[in-house]
């Protein structure tokens, strides 16, 4: 009886061959719904503009065409120094906002820090209330000088009070306070701790904030609509491609007041599938960084805990 007793009951612990084939199926359907609107997007921007002007958008377009494509590279200078430009931003802001968020959030992690309070309400207080757009703007371009500068493009989006409530919570569900207190007899100063101890635990929520700064920094078109008004070199992608549909946009709409002429070439401009075109320029890089993030959130999961 004690042998029979100390044996574990499996089924309790396990799923059920049925059970676990529903879930494979809707996790199946649901990633094919995922998928197909990206895979559709793709096969628009393969389509002519004569197909999608008699059928639609389709799967099965009536031919086939490289023509979206030929026209957006036809800057090609220019678009791979766009490229340049978001990725050096997207990298260099993503390692400074998340190094400044996590020191921020330590600090209010921390319940012997007396400014713990006025910092968090700070953080907090920003994050429903703004300054407004003029004043940022005056702020940004003539008191800082935030202007025909990669700084425009990184310092306004350095601090994100969101992110720092995130990263508090989750230093607070996974960081025991005896690991600090350890460190602290052992002679661990406070840097070296956050960057020793607290660091590696806190490597899926570091994560989780990395990958949303970067999605914020690569996704950004307005900052350089604001403060990058003549030195184009310094253009990010998302901006060159808005302007390139903008002018194509333009040339359509003024077509029917410069003539025949001007209403031919409008004609042969790619101006729907031009637009799926930008979505698979802006989509495909980021789209390409998600395994990386995604081994350290998951190799993270389980954190260790304190014995008693």
């Amino acid at each position: 009886m004690s042998e029979k007793k100390r044996k574990p009951n499996h089924r309790l612990n396990s799923v059920s061959v049925g059970t676990e084939a529903v879930f494979h199926c809707v996790i199946g359907v649901f990633s094919v719904c995922c998928i197909i609107p990206f895979l559709f997007v793709i096969i628009i921007s393969f389509s002519s503009e004569s197909s999608i002007r008699e059928i639609g958008y389709s799967f099965m377009p009536q031919s086939w065409s490289t023509e979206a494509y030929e026209y957006a590279l036809d800057k090609l200078p220019q678009i791979w120094r766009s490229y340049f430009n978001s990725i050096l931003i997207t990298v260099i802001g993503t390692v400074l906002s998340t190094a400044m968020c996590a020191m921020y959030s330590y600090a209010l992690y921390r319940p012997d820090f007396r400014l713990r309070g006025f910092f968090n309400f700070l953080s907090f207080f920003t994050m429903i209330f703004g300054g407004g757009l003029v004043p940022t703007y005056i702020v940004s371009r003539q008191l800082l000088g935030l202007s025909e500068n990669y700084a425009a493009l990184i310092m306004p989006l350095l601090v994100s009070p969101f992110n720092i409530i995130v990263m508090r919570t989750f230093f607070k569900s996974s960081v025991p306070m005896e690991l600090i207190e350890a460190a602290t007899i052992d002679g661990s100063g406070e840097y070296s701790t956050l960057i020793r101890i607290v660091v590696p635990i806190a490597k899926p929520g570091i994560a989780t904030i990395a990958l949303l700064n970067a999605l914020a920094y690569w996704n950004d078109w307005f900052n350089s609509l604001l403060y990058i008004r003549q030195n184009k070199v310094l253009q990010p992608l998302q901006a060159l491609l808005m302007e390139l549909q903008n002018n194509v946009d333009y040339l359509n709409r003024m077509a029917g007041q410069l003539g025949a002429a001007a209403i031919n070439e409008a004609a042969k401009l790619p101006s729907q599938s031009l637009r799926m075109v930008l979505v698979v320029l802006i989509v495909v890089p980021i789209a390409c960084a998600y395994p990386f993030f995604q081994r350290y959130i998951v190799a993270g999961l389980a954190v260790g805990s304190v014995k008693g």
